[in-house]
């Protein structure tokens, strides 16, 4: 799941303006470390991790918030771990580097609550886990300010997702919630540091109010019943 190109933005317009380019993607690091410790510790605990972290949307509505972005952490094996980690050192990397750790940082709280958003939504009373949705995001929020070059490695990419995303035990919800969620931010890196500044504080709180929203209406949408 490793796109080809690691630059696929443009310092000039219509890339992102104002952004201090940084030399080490300390968040995709941290990022990474984190999802191997966690299946380090699911591994070693037989699977507390995934008892604590898994985003199942019966026990989000009973008020168990924090699996939203738990989930994310949690991967069900070595191969998971690896496809999506591969990503965030490709795509994540590459964002980073040019608009900045914090920024990378708000984008990514976005599109984890995106993707948990489009599940709690969509998806039946399931454990949902993995950062494919929060990966997604990234994609989204590169398609607007990427070269040429990159939007067409971006988009063969994500024609190959959407073809994963049918296979049986993919959660093709939190795909699309995740790049769904990536592309306002996309939009506000077209501008300049400053607007992304001012504006990400609205998109992250619209993101949460979308979680809340999806988590009471989900059962609804599912099964067609209230939900308890």
């Amino acid at each position: 799941m490793a796109i080809g190109d690691r630059r696929p933005l443009d310092p000039s317009p219509p890339g992102p303006r104002g952004f201090r380019q940084i030399a080490v993607p300390r968040a995709c690091a941290a990022l990474i470390a984190l999802c191997v410790l966690t299946f380090a510790v699911d591994w070693l605990t037989r699977g507390a991790a995934f008892q604590l972290g898994a985003l199942l949307p019966s026990l989000v509505r009973h008020g168990q918030w924090w699996r939203a972005l738990a989930c994310i952490f949690v991967h069900a094996g070595p191969l998971h771990l690896i496809m999506n980690m591969s990503v965030v050192w490709t795509l994540g990397f590459a964002l980073e580097r040019a608009i900045g750790s914090w920024r990378f940082m708000a984008i990514s709280l976005v599109t984890a609550l995106g993707s948990s958003t489009f599940v709690l939504l969509w998806s039946p009373d399931v454990p949902t886990i993995g950062a494919s949705g929060m990966i997604l995001g990234y994609a989204g929020a590169m398609l607007p300010i990427a070269t040429a070059q990159g939007r067409r490695a971006l988009g063969t990419w994500l024609v190959q997702i959407a073809l994963i995303s049918l296979l049986p035990n993919v959660s093709w919800q939190g795909h699309l919630g995740g790049f769904l969620f990536g592309l306002p931010c996309g939009v506000l890196l077209r501008h300049q540091a400053r607007r992304f500044n001012a504006g990400i504080p609205f998109v992250v709180f619209a993101a949460a109010v979308a979680l809340v929203v999806a988590a009471r209406v989900g059962p609804l949408l599912v099964s067609g019943a209230p939900g308890p």
